[in-house]
């Protein structure tokens, strides 16, 4: 740009002299030629320029008549061969221009009026001498050079300074990213302290940070609790094993060891399966298979399978409405069974065990609810965890679940793009199925 700004310049700067050079050698010409009008004879004319030319230091001055030069205030030879055709005004002329002894010269020609009864015409001829034009540039184009190299230093300097404290919010946001390690996950990014173009940044990569911290968290829950849950059946296996080989056994102590040896293994395999099946949701799990389901019927196969528990508990199995959905028959009816095993496991006795279905504007619902124990508020959002149970003491023992049921029914709406919430209060538990209409629901079943 500082280069720019110098060319603009000079070249301005140069128009404007050329302009000068123009004004001042018309103004020469039209002098001459109101002397050369009033002259009555060449001595005359000779006598009268001689008085006017004197003291104009680098101004020359040629006439010629029929080619021969019969005035000149120098020995100068201006190149009068390369002018256009000669007019009577120079306004009508371009100006000549030549180099000579490393002068540059600048001149103009115009016809004089005749001074006597000759038909031969008089031309004009007036030069200056633009040393003092070039003189001033290259003083200029020097100073220029100085300013521009100096100018280029100091805004370089200026603009390194600008950057080193225009970015000096990053690289604090880079120490505290450095910081950040599995130990230590609480360091966020300073929003109040950056500039408003950096906050975005900084509350992305504290969402990004808060986000991280959450699943390293899950993370480590579920390997403690992993390990926590195979540990218990191998160690009964383990025992087992070595109690039965540490002395002869019958063949039916044998068939009772490995029978309960299966029971555990069996135990082990569907803990297996149900966390290959949540590792395949983490990784956007798509459904098998998609058909249109009645809701309903489904319900009413899994009353069937657990009318003889409920009864076993006294507890009486209800279904009210009814509705369709587009999904996977299989992870639905999955889905159906957790609620209900673990709404049968923890009602009380002889109260009711109610699914509801309702087909909204949008989506269609299920709602699985039992009366029993309220669940604690702040363990409301961590019912979904993989093998979290609200009673660590393990009260159920009849249960052989891992406490992945919930986490799995969770991971099944997601597949199918719907909700899975849950409300405890008043002795009423509920866990609601939503499924909207543009996965799962069924627009054509709406109700008012």
């Amino acid at each position: 740009m500082l280069l720019g700004l110098g060319w603009v310049t000079s070249v301005a700067m140069n128009q404007h002299f050329e302009d000068l050079d123009r004004a001042t050698l018309e103004d020469k010409i039209h002098l001459i030629q109101e002397v050369g009008g009033k002259a009555i004879s060449r001595p005359d004319l000779q006598e009268n320029l001689d008085d006017i030319l004197h003291s104009h230091e680098g101004l020359f001055v040629s006439i010629y008549r029929g080619g021969k030069r019969i005035y000149a205030t120098s020995d100068l030879k201006i190149p009068t061969e390369t002018a256009t055709t000669m007019g009577a005004g120079p306004q009508t002329q371009s100006v000549l221009r030549w180099q000579n002894d490393g002068h540059e010269y600048r001149a103009l020609g115009a016809l004089l009026p005749s001074t006597s009864a000759e038909s031969v015409p008089t031309t004009v001829w007036v030069a200056l001498d633009t040393q003092h034009h070039a003189h001033f540039q290259r003083q200029f184009h020097s100073t220029l050079v100085v300013y521009v190299i100096l100018a280029t230093l100091f805004s370089g300097m200026l603009g390194w300074i600008a950057a080193h404290r225009g970015l000096a919010p990053l690289r604090i946001m880079k120490s505290r990213a450095q910081s950040v390690t599995s130990n230590k996950m609480g360091e966020r990014m300073p929003v109040e302290a950056v500039p408003v173009e950096m906050a975005d940044l900084a509350i992305t990569l504290n969402d990004m940070l808060d986000r991280l911290q959450e699943d390293f968290r899950r993370l480590s829950e579920f390997s403690s609790d992993l390990a926590h849950e195979l540990r218990t059946p191998i160690s009964n296996l383990l025992t087992e094993t070595q109690v039965t080989l540490s002395m002869a056994r019958t063949n039916t102590d044998y068939q009772d060891v490995l029978a309960s040896n299966s029971e555990e293994l069996q135990r082990l395999a569907r803990m297996v399966s149900d966390m290959l099946f949540l590792a395949k949701t983490e990784h956007g799990l798509a459904l098998p298979s998609r058909e249109r389901i009645s809701v309903e019927k489904e319900v009413q196969a899994l009353f069937d399978f657990y009318e003889a528990l409920a009864s076993e508990k006294g507890l009486r199995l209800e279904l009210v409405g009814g509705g369709s959905i587009d999904g996977d028959r299989l992870m639905l009816r999955r889905a159906l069974s957790n609620l209900l095993s673990n709404a049968l496991r923890y009602a009380t006795p002889s109260s009711a065990v109610s699914i509801h279905i309702q087909t909204h504007a949008s989506s269609t619902s299920v709602h699985v609810t039992n009366h029993g124990a309220d669940i604690r508020p702040e363990m409301l959002p961590r019912l979904f965890d993989r093998f979290f149970r609200v009673d660590k003491s393990r009260a159920h023992p009849e249960s052989d679940g891992a406490g992945l049921g919930l986490a799995i029914t969770r991971a099944i709406m997601e597949a199918h793009g719907g909700h899975l919430s849950v409300t405890s209060e008043a002795g009423v538990t509920r866990f609601s199925l939503e499924f909207p209409f543009g996965l799962g629901g069924n627009p054509s079943n709406q109700v008012a």
